[in-house]
């Protein structure tokens, strides 16, 4: 299933929004019979088009309200080097993500924590403690203006 529809664009956006909606409140919002609606997501999450569906959950009332911005330069730019110090980055709870970046620094990652003390024990679990780290550059979030996981969708 590579070329999207209008129907498909239509319970992506709904789905995006509320992925706990029932089959027959998605069929209803998208104007599609129930059948067709299930039928239609089957083949997107087939066709990796849904990766995944998940709550969203408050950071601060599930005691991790501090978010770290993280930007961190390797000593080296072997990419076997860079694929071991990601694999252990993937492998941290609290890193919630981690991106490879151009022209600067190698990551920049985001990490939820309960506290500084919490966020230093992820330091030097992860950042500063391993050798192939040059350069560690930390943000502190003081608060959260806009948080979106859904992505435009426009044809």
């Amino acid at each position: 299933m590579t070329e999207l529809d209008d129907l498909d664009l239509r319970i992506l956006n709904q789905l995006q929004h509320d992925c706990a909606i029932s089959n027959q409140d998605l069929a209803a919002r998208v104007h599609a019979s129930p059948p067709t609606c299930l039928r239609r997501v089957r083949k997107l999450v087939q066709s990796g088009h849904i990766q995944r569906r998940v709550a969203i959950l408050d950071p601060a009332l599930m005691g991790t309200g501090l978010t770290a911005i993280i930007e961190v330069s390797l000593d080296g730019q072997g990419a076997a080097q860079a694929d071991a110090f990601e694999a252990k980055l993937l492998a941290e709870p609290a890193i919630r993500q981690c991106y490879r970046v151009s022209s600067g620094p190698d990551f920049v990652l985001i990490a939820q924590v309960a506290d500084m003390a919490a966020y230093q024990a992820l330091a030097l679990r992860c950042l500063t403690g391993d050798p192939r780290v040059r350069n560690v550059r930390s943000f502190f979030a003081t608060d959260c203006r806009k948080f979106d996981t859904s992505i435009e969708i426009t044809r």
